[in-house]
């Protein structure tokens, strides 16, 4: 079976140190509304949190972090705050409703239109987390910092992985983007996080820059403008001085050199996540 996340070896410099990786714990929250129950089942069917930990075991976390997942009173959205990592089953509801949407983004399996989002938002609040377990300074929003943490990691899962959850993402992000009633108004402008659009066009262009060749069709089929695409490299390598330099020297090298791989997890969502949604809601973004 094909694996979603094969022998992930991250190729990044850190400074030796022999302080122990502190412990991220899970907590599958039993569903409030009966209606996530079936969300709450194939969660823990695909060991979904129990992939995340190993993933990030290799950050040396000072005190140890949470992830959980929990019903959040019929709000859409996840968090980070006091060493907990919260998402909503009713987020993780919406973005697999989201995978039976149709956008005019080509190319993207329905498998990874789950997968993506369900990465990158765990990923995003662990990014919270890291920037404040580590004390690390930020010279911008800290919103559009954790977005690029997010596809930074996503970005050093091996070529195919990578551009999977890249485009399963940017896939979430066209959709929410391309609802009627979610055209931005001038207050939206004003939130933390940037607009769906932004967002997918900032995610785009990191990963472009990180790779042209592998994800050289996003320009042949004018998902990214070519305006935006010249200056994409330079974008990642800052990207990457900032994560070489601010949060490398929390990441033990011989851990990250023994996290192998999240296992027939693609395989698996294709037969979990079978069958079509009803219902049709608006995703928040985090």
């Amino acid at each position: 079976m094909k694996a979603l996340i094969p022998l992930v070896v991250i190729a990044w410099a850190v400074c030796a140190g022999t302080a122990r990786s502190g412990q991220i714990e899970i907590e599958y929250v039993a569903p409030k509304n009966p209606s996530h129950q079936h969300v709450y089942e194939r969660l823990q069917d695909l060991q979904v949190l129990e992939s995340l930990r190993e993933l990030l075991r290799p950050f040396r976390l000072p005190r140890t972090l949470t992830f959980k997942i929990d019903g959040c009173d019929g709000e859409s959205n996840a968090w980070y705050d006091n060493d907990v990592v919260t998402v909503c089953y009713e987020y993780l509801d919406d973005v697999w409703e989201n995978a039976y949407k149709r956008t005019s983004f080509e190319g993207v399996a329905q498998v990874d239109v789950m997968l993506g989002p369900l990465f990158d938002v765990f990923l995003h609040e662990f990014g919270h987390a890291a920037f404040e377990h580590f004390d690390v300074p930020l010279f911008g929003r800290e919103e559009d910092a954790a977005d690029q943490f997010s596809a930074y990691i996503m970005l050093h899962m091996g070529k195919e992985e990578a551009r999977r959850l890249i485009l399963g993402t940017a896939y979430a992000y066209k959709v929410e983007a391309e609802i009627p009633e979610q055209k931005p108004t001038m207050s939206k402008y004003a939130d933390e996080h940037g607009t769906p659009a932004q967002r997918f066009y900032n995610l785009l262009c990191v990963a472009y820059g990180a790779d042209a060749k592998l994800f050289e069709d996003l320009i042949a089929k004018g998902y990214l403008p070519n305006n935006r695409a010249e200056g994409c490299a330079e974008e990642f390598q800052q990207l990457r001085k900032a994560f070489q330099r601010l949060i490398d020297p929390h990441v033990d090298q011989s851990l990250a050199k023994e996290v192998m791989q999240i296992s027939e997890l693609s395989d698996r969502a294709k037969k979990k996540f079978a069958g079509p949604r009803q219902n049709s809601k608006t995703r928040r973004s985090r």
